[in-house]
């Protein structure tokens, strides 16, 4: 029973030196993946062999690990750190953008439904004020044109009322010296009516008067001193009308010459306020063609802005990327790394690898 029982001890402690065996070479043939566990396993091998003790390669490993961990770290901090000034970057220029975006909006906007409706509305404005100065112009030519026939005519008509009142004066003096008349007056008498009637036979208001006369200046009534008495009467209403018509035909001419007058000066003072207007039209339209200019040299800035803000975004991201890249391999690798030296250090403080190793090497 006993005898049983040891040979069941002895091939379990066999079989347990056997695992620990055949663990010991899985973790090692896995570490000599690594260049660098594969160092510290050739140099654990190399310090069993020559005699030495594994105690300064486990604390300088743990050293190690402890710097690793600590640069990991750093890693970390340095990396979260550029992710702040990255999104605080990303932030600053898509705001940028998004500022450069309502300016160039705003600013075409401006252009297209302020400023040039602005500009076509002053240039129709100006070209009306240069019609209404060519219309102004062109009824003060016409005006003056008939104030200086309506003058003509007055002056005409005044000549041919002086005449006429001159025929007439004549005529009265004649008869007015008629004792014996004779032929000879009576002739002078008729031409002076012949020249009356050839003068105002358009005058309608004269015509009953010098038909009467024409009646009366025979050569019989001549010599009739009732009908010569008649005669003087009626030369006499004549020069009356004569004279109402030269003073209606001179006060005609005053109330015309007023009223023409009073019609340059209306025309005049509508060309002065034309000829300012079309001025201010012109500043006008200067000032709105030099907003134009500078609304469209602004937009073209802010459309470079955009794009320039656009250019450094985009680096910025694939600055950032490339770097989270870096980061990620880095840490990878930094953990990897760890990892390694950990089990390389969990084997180095098993004391079957001790062992493991001088059985290797045949102490």
């Amino acid at each position: 029973m006993r005898t049983g029982l040891l040979i069941c001890l002895i091939l379990g402690v066999l079989s347990v030196e056997l695992n620990m065996e055949r663990h010991s070479e899985e973790v090692l043939a896995k570490l000599r993946e690594s260049k660098w566990a594969s160092f510290i396993v050739d140099f654990a091998e190399v310090e069993l062999g020559s005699g030495g003790a594994l105690t300064e390669l486990v604390e300088a490993i743990n050293q190690l690990i402890d710097q690793l961990e600590e640069e990991l770290d750093d890693i970390h901090q340095a990396y979260s750190r550029r992710t702040d000034e990255h999104n605080r970057d990303v932030t600053r220029y898509e705001q940028e953008i998004q500022d450069a975006d309502r300016d160039i909006f705003n600013g075409e906007d401006f252009i297209d439904n302020v400023l040039i409706p602005q500009k076509q509305r002053f240039q129709d404005a100006l070209a009306q004020l240069k019609t209404n100065i060519e219309e102004n112009r062109r009824i003060l030519d016409s005006e003056t044109v008939n104030r200086k026939k309506q003058h003509e005519q007055f002056l005409s008509n005044i000549a041919e009322i002086n005449e006429a009142i001159g025929a007439v004066d004549e005529s009265l003096g004649l008869l007015s010296q008629i004792t014996n008349p004779s032929l000879v007056q009576f002739k002078r008498v008729q031409t002076n009516l012949g020249r009356i009637q050839n003068s105002f036979q358009n005058h309608s208001s004269f015509a009953p008067i010098i038909k009467a006369l024409l009646e009366l200046a025979t050569e019989q009534n001549f010599t009739d001193q009732g009908s010569l008495q008649q005669l003087v009467k009626i030369f006499n209403e004549l020069r009356v009308q004569f004279v109402d018509t030269l003073n209606q035909e001179t006060a005609d001419e005053s109330a015309a010459e007023t009223k023409f007058a009073e019609r340059v000066a209306q025309l005049e003072k509508e060309f002065a306020e034309f000829q300012r207007a079309v001025l201010i039209k012109n500043s006008e339209i200067a000032a709105n063609e030099q907003k134009l200019g500078e609304t469209i040299v602004y937009v073209g800035q802010r459309k470079d802005d955009r794009a320039t803000l656009q250019a450094q975004l985009q680096a910025e991201n694939d600055n950032y990327a490339s770097e989270t890249d870096l980061y990620n391999r880095t840490v990878t690798e930094y953990n990897k790394e760890i990892e390694i030296s950990k089990q390389a250090l969990g084997l180095l403080t098993q004391p079957s690898f001790e062992q493991y190793v001088k059985s290797k090497v045949g102490i």
